[in-house]
């Protein structure tokens, strides 16, 4: 499963993108030149705090990270799971204030690209623009779909669209192997994700298990039969838009 290079920080960004819609060398350089530095952090950290008013955008770069907001009670949902070559925070650029938190799911390795940079691209490439808009639309659809599960999917239907999604998403970065992929999210985070308990997640992996859908070794999931898994997901990929075409 590949991995960011040190010397091109934004490459999962722009298979990412390039997926959608080829983008010119000179798209790929500006990209390539936009992080401003690197950082890492260690399971649990966030990258960004929610009140934070950042002067950068963070680009994932590696590791798994997760969108989330607390309750009073300290409960906590997670409302979206970004892999490598996501912008977790695209938003505060315009946004500014972080209504939210992101954290990190495993150790994370981010580039910050400076909102001076985001500026400049939006007033001297506007294909690179729309197409950063096209990225941040889409965390908005994946928004919708979950929203879609949490209040009309079954507890079983969540977990393996969630499952799909996540297969598809790894996909175009290079990150799985055949029909395997690496989640290494415990139950209690697969459940912040779901809303679901720690023992309701236990037992619907066990059900898929003895489906024959997936297998689930450590942190390595292999989908063992696709159509089956697709079709308890109810799982239609369009909500991905990973169409290849003129943006």
């Amino acid at each position: 499963m590949q991995m960011e290079t040190g010397n091109n920080p934004g490459a999962s960004l722009i298979r990412k993108l390039e997926q959608r819609d080829p983008l010119s060398d000179e798209e790929k350089h500006v990209l390539a030149n936009s992080v401003a530095r690197i950082r890492e952090f260690g399971v649990d950290e966030d990258l960004v705090s929610e009140g934070e008013r950042p002067n950068y955008s963070t680009l994932l770069l590696e590791g798994f990270a997760a969108r989330y907001k607390d309750l009073a009670d300290g409960r906590r949902q997670i409302t979206a799971i970004h892999v490598p070559g996501d912008f977790v925070d695209l938003h505060s650029f315009l946004l500014h204030r972080m209504d939210h938190g992101i954290v990190a799911l495993t150790p994370c390795r981010i580039g910050a690209v400076p909102h001076e940079i985001l500026r400049h691209i939006t007033e001297r490439h506007p294909h690179l623009t729309r197409l950063l808009w096209l990225s941040t639309l889409i965390d908005g659809s994946i928004h919708r779909e979950s929203l879609v599960g949490m209040g009309r999917r079954t507890a079983l239907g969540r977990m393996a669209h969630l499952l799909c999604e996540l297969f598809l998403r790894l996909q175009v970065i290079g990150q799985t192997e055949g029909d395997s992929f690496r989640l290494p999210l415990t139950q209690a985070e697969l459940g912040d994700t779901l809303g679901l308990s720690t023992v309701h997640v236990n037992r619907i992996v066990q059900e898929l298990r003895t489906a024959g859908l997936i297998t689930w070794r450590g942190q390595v999931v292999t989908i063992e039969n696709r159509e089956g898994l697709v079709e308890v997901a109810d799982f239609d990929p369009a909500f991905l838009h990973l169409e290849n075409e003129p943006r």
